[in-house]
């Protein structure tokens, strides 16, 4: 059983860093792909970041490269996004969400192809 726990959300102003974690307790998680996706008050829920079991490859969405970073800690069986240079429109509720089926680079970001969700955790920038 997979169950997927999101921390690390906070309020933070605009130019400040936050970094989330997306933990389980299962040897299962460290086999699987896993994403980061966000919902802002009145919006669908988009792609954010993800990466593979590796840790090697890693996918961003454009409105987040070159201030966000993923990454994971297999032994601690945890993914980290680390968010630098947060803006207010980064303001919204984050999920991690894994799957242990193979992607391609341009799957990563189908919120459908991803079997296990968090319930979220909510992050809002100041300005």
């Amino acid at each position: 059983q997979v169950q997927l726990v999101e921390s690390g959300g906070g309020l933070v102003q605009a130019g400040g860093s936050l970094r989330l974690s997306c933990a389980d307790s299962g040897r299962a998680f460290n086999a699987m792909t896993v994403g980061w996706f966000r919902q802002a008050p009145g919006k669908e829920r988009q792609f954010v970041a993800a990466v593979t079991r590796s840790g090697i490859a890693t996918r961003y969405a454009e409105s987040v490269k070159g201030r966000f970073t993923i990454s994971r800690d297999n032994p601690k069986s945890t993914v980290y996004p680390q968010m630098n240079s947060l803006k207010p429109e980064d303001t919204a509720v984050y999920f991690c969400a894994a799957d242990g089926k193979t992607f391609y680079s341009s799957s990563m970001s189908t919120q459908a192809d991803y079997d296990y969700w968090g319930q979220g955790t909510q992050v809002t920038v100041s300005s």
